[in-house]
């Protein structure tokens, strides 16, 4: 048996492979509501194969989202919307997961394919943006106002209410995004957070934040189910969080009741250079695992059906999320089964496209096939 297509349990969840959707911001949201857009785009990649779907990161508070088209969860009226899809999803045997976000600093910005880049000004409808201390990213971002104690409580709340709302739109599985410079990953990263208080300075006070979020999410998340939480294993800037920061953050998460560490880079400094190429984030993934002792997940750049069964059957990580090949092929994990002799079956509209050998019933019109 192959590793790729073997189950993985996480608590009472059993995902039905090892391939997930990586969350993936679409931008096609209205007041934070889910839509068909979300719908197709995510219901496709659940009939395309992959075990796990997880949506995109989708803010806790409006103030949060990264754009104004962001998936929100911030009120009681986004659930139907979500449930729907997630309800479909399930139907089509994956498990539906949620990242819940807050993208602090990095908030109000443009749309990627807008012209304009950075933040939205308060006259074209942007809003004023928080983080841990009032460094903005680059030039091309305002200045977040600093978070006062009051208000990080606030936030923790914020997530606290987020998960509560995902638990009955049926979602399976919470990941916490505190990872690509966003409003979690800027209180422990000491490149945007200069705080004096309990909140800034020593690595324990910086990382307090998110493991307030985690301790108090798990506090109300059912016992039964996952929690996951994505971080930046490192800056990849000289004087940022480390590599070794992220084990030893894991090792906190993993007693913390953290059940997978999903493992990106990046994101907090916007003149990073990053060594990008083919799973050039799985040495992270595999550190954690190996070294914080729980489950990790590998993304970044794994477009070939064996290159991700490597990374499992070697132990580097025992998850992989891939975000940007399924845009190109959300049936990626169906032809992945037949590229690995998998036992997996297709939905049975598209058994006929498989290159295995499958019996059609003759009496059955299969069109121009």
């Amino acid at each position: 048996m192959n590793k790729l297509f073997s189950p993985l349990s996480l608590r009472s969840v059993t995902l039905p492979n090892r391939i997930a959707v990586a969350p993936m911001c679409q931008y096609s949201a209205q007041d934070g509501f889910a839509n068909d857009w979300h719908l197709v785009h995510l219901g496709s990649r659940a009939v395309g194969g992959a075990g796990l779907v997880i949506f995109e990161a989708t803010s806790v508070v409006p103030e949060g989202r990264i754009t104004a088209e962001d998936l929100g969860i911030w009120k009681d009226d986004h659930i139907a919307p979500l449930r729907r899809i997630t309800q479909f999803i399930e139907q089509q045997g994956a498990v539906p997961g949620i990242q819940l976000a807050h993208a602090g600093r990095k908030a109000s910005t443009w749309r990627p394919w807008a012209t304009q880049q950075g933040s939205v000004s308060l006259a074209d409808g942007g809003w004023e943006t928080v983080g841990p201390s009032a460094l903005a990213f680059d030039d091309n971002y305002r200045p977040p106002l600093a978070l006062t104690v009051e208000q990080i409580a606030g936030v923790v709340q914020a997530f606290v209410d987020a998960t509560e709302r995902a638990h009955e739109a049926g979602f399976k599985v919470v990941e916490i995004h505190a990872a690509h410079g966003y409003l979690l990953h800027q209180f422990f990263s000491p490149l945007s957070n200069t705080r004096t208080d309990q909140y800034g300075g020593s690595f324990e006070n910086r990382t307090r934040l998110v493991m307030e979020v985690v301790a108090a999410v798990r506090k109300i998340w059912p016992a039964e189910l996952p929690l996951m939480v994505r971080v930046s294993a490192t800056d990849w800037v000289e004087g940022g969080w480390t590599d070794d920061d992220t084990v030893a953050l894991s090792c906190l998460l993993r007693d913390a009741g953290v059940d997978l560490v999903d493992i990106s880079t990046g994101g907090n400094a916007a003149k990073a250079e990053i060594p990008v190429g083919p799973g050039y984030q799985t040495q992270f993934a595999a550190r954690v695992k190996k070294e914080a002792g729980i489950a990790s997940g590998a993304v970044g750049m794994i477009t070939a059906p064996i290159q991700a069964e490597h990374i499992l059957r070697t132990e580097q990580a025992d998850l992989v999320l891939l975000a940007r090949e399924l845009l190109r092929n959300p049936n990626w994990p169906l032809h992945a089964a037949d590229a690995l002799h998998a036992e997996t079956p297709w939905p049975p509209q598209y058994a006929r496209a498989t290159s295995r050998k499958m019996p059609l019933r003759p009496s059955i019109d299969y069109g121009d096939e």
